[in-house]
């Protein structure tokens, strides 16, 4: 029988398996974690029309679906090494060697974190661990907190925050160094926020982002004005116009210094100041888990749109390596619902691979589902997140012609 390992229990991997074992294949899977999910697990929002989004149940309907096949999961399961052998994949984790003439790559993203003086005491957390003790595990992280970093993922978690009543001070920008040189840029992150302006609460936001897009003379008319206590989203001031210089405290978070920046993000003398809260949560944006991947002989393109460096593929997520396959934010950072829309695709073109897929018209409607999803996405996390794919296609399209 053929047979397909994935090593990642995340949205992509999940989907993947649904849908290769519905088309017959032997489907094993590894992931590290104790539950199946992945990220899903720590995300609830709600969605332009009204319907909420909780990652909880959409994590519990995919394993309910893959418990109705004879998959085989393995959580607590961390994967050591990848190596090719013959026609089949070696994969050496820490509970034994798992062999199949087919991988499947969706280990997802992991968070940036940004070096602050003071990240290292008790109490300093990125954003989306703050997402994962308050959604999923129930437990606030601390009393009264502040987010540093201002992006697509620090404005939805600041709101899942609120909902969940923790306190959150104000969203601030990061110090200004060579790791965070966009990030702490009023005028760059004014840039990223105006692309958002759409998720707005406020009608009166919505229509200012959307006209801030449209006017680079507006856009400085808006940093030169910009109020020092911030505007208020879901009750959390946005103050862009400030920077955090330190964290401080003796044996956990106490306080944080901060002070106001001019619109290139120059500290202006003489505005510093103290916050007391007791956390922080540092928001540096995600990057695609390609270190497994590393291992293999499948080529990298850099694209900073898609989040870094990515495995080439093409739009039915194989890459030049034959039998090697991948899904997900291991291929460029995007919604949840665009990874579980590339896992269908990955699991038919496995199964179209090992000659077990008996209508092709599946997998070019499953394609076109990504595109569709993509193109209604609500959120994107980079603004040229499409020119980006494109490339990134164009060239994986060449190596693997």
């Amino acid at each position: 029988m053929s047979s397909l390992l994935i090593i990642g229990a995340g949205p992509a991997g999940l989907s993947a398996a649904i849908t290769a074992a519905r088309q017959g294949v032997e489907v094993t899977i590894v992931d590290e974690f104790v539950k199946p999910g992945g990220r899903l697990l720590g995300q609830l929002h709600q969605e332009p029309n009204g319907v909420w989004w909780n990652g909880i149940e959409e994590a519990g309907k995919l394993e309910s679906e893959v418990k109705k096949l004879p998959v085989e999961i393995h959580y607590h399961t961390s994967v050591h090494h990848i190596r090719k052998v013959a026609k089949q994949w070696e994969v050496q984790t820490n509970k034994k060697v798992f062999t199949a003439e087919a991988l499947l790559l969706a280990t997802g993203a992991a968070e940036r974190s940004i070096p602050i003086p003071g990240w290292t005491l008790p109490g300093v957390m990125t954003i989306g661990a703050a997402q994962v003790m308050t959604n999923v595990h129930k437990v606030k992280p601390g009393q009264k907190g502040i987010i540093v970093g201002l992006n697509v993922l620090s404005m939805a978690i600041a709101h899942e925050l609120k909902l969940a009543d923790v306190d959150i001070d104000s969203m601030v920008l990061p110090p200004q160094t060579i790791l965070s040189e966009q990030e702490s840029n009023p005028k760059q992150v004014l840039n990223t926020l105006s692309t958002l302006s759409h998720l707005a609460p406020s009608p009166l936001l919505r229509y200012g982002g959307a006209l801030i897009q449209k006017s680079s003379w507006l856009k400085e008319r808006a940093l030169a004005f910009y109020p020092n206590s911030g505007f208020k989203v879901w009750g959390v001031p946005i103050r862009l116009r400030t920077q955090v210089i330190e964290i401080i405290g003796t044996t956990q978070v106490e306080a944080v210094r901060v002070a106001r920046v001019t619109s290139s993000g120059k500290i202006i003398d003489g505005t510093d100041r103290t916050i007391d809260v007791d956390f922080v949560c540092i928001a540096g944006g995600l990057y695609p888990l390609s270190e497994l991947i590393a291992l293999t002989d499948c080529p990298m393109k850099y694209i900073p749109s898609l989040g870094g460096h990515i495995p080439a593929h093409n739009e039915n997520m194989c890459t030049p390596v034959e039998s090697l396959y991948v899904a997900g934010n291991i291929t460029g950072i995007e919604s949840a619902k665009i990874a579980i829309r590339q896992g269908t695709v990955a699991g038919l073109s496995i199964a179209k691979d090992m000659n077990l897929l008996e209508n092709h018209q599946q997998l070019d409607t499953a394609r076109q589902l990504v595109k569709k999803e993509r193109e209604n996405a609500t959120i994107k996390f980079h603004p040229d997140i499409s020119q980006g794919r494109d490339d990134l296609y164009q060239g994986s399209n060449d190596l693997l012609a």
